[in-house]
């Protein structure tokens, strides 16, 4: 089961990343643009998600994934680390993330870092 430390350490691996605290939590940024944070206890963690995606994921698996009441006006969605299949999984999420968030010139630099693969 994945924890803060493996959000932290995928996350910092993923390229041009950098963490820094913000509302007194870590949040995780690629080229300075927020992609992933871990709020509250560090028990879960928020991720960048389309408006349009998030409500059929939360719907989908809602034992894993939540949409908190001051975020519902932007494209974030919450995922419980406990709830999580795997570190894989757990990568698999915030490679998207940072993908929505780095800029163009990354994501074409990084193409290992492409859409997971559909199950």
């Amino acid at each position: 089961m994945p924890d803060a430390e493996d959000v932290r350490r995928i996350a910092l691996s993923l390229p041009d990343t950098s963490e820094k605290i913000a509302w007194g939590m870590p949040t995780f940024r690629v080229a300075g643009k927020m992609f992933a944070t871990l709020p509250e206890d560090e028990t879960s963690m928020a991720v960048r998600c389309p408006k349009e995606e998030r409500e059929e994921l939360v719907l989908a698996e809602p034992e894993k994934f939540w949409i908190a009441d001051h975020e519902t006006q932007f494209a974030w969605v919450r995922a419980r680390l406990g709830a999580l299949e795997d570190e894989d999984e757990l990568r698999d999420i915030l490679a998207d993330s940072w993908r929505q968030a780095a800029p163009s010139r990354l994501v074409d630099a990084y193409p290992e870092l492409g859409r997971p693969a559909e199950a």
